[in-house]
């Protein structure tokens, strides 16, 4: 998938709060959308990492997006 890839938790947070600010969110403290996007945490990778999923909006904000190698929980 594409995204962005960040070491902490707060350099993820980080780029939350700057897609939100460039998207005017949220619009007011009641508001039902509050956050454009949220990050994750790759916690099946080694080693860990956060990451963003890429969007257009979001790639305006944050630039050009990485192809990330995302390892999922197996539910079988």
């Amino acid at each position: 998938m594409k995204g962005y890839k960040f070491t902490t938790e707060e350099a993820a947070q980080s780029a939350i709060t700057s897609i939100n600010l460039a998207a005017g969110l949220p619009k007011s403290p009641e508001a039902t959308t509050q956050t454009w996007t949220s990050y994750n945490l790759a916690e099946f990778n080694s080693p860990q990492f956060y990451y963003i999923r890429h969007d257009e909006f979001t790639e305006s904000v944050l630039g050009s997006a990485e192809e990330l190698n995302v390892i999922f929980e197996d539910l079988n």
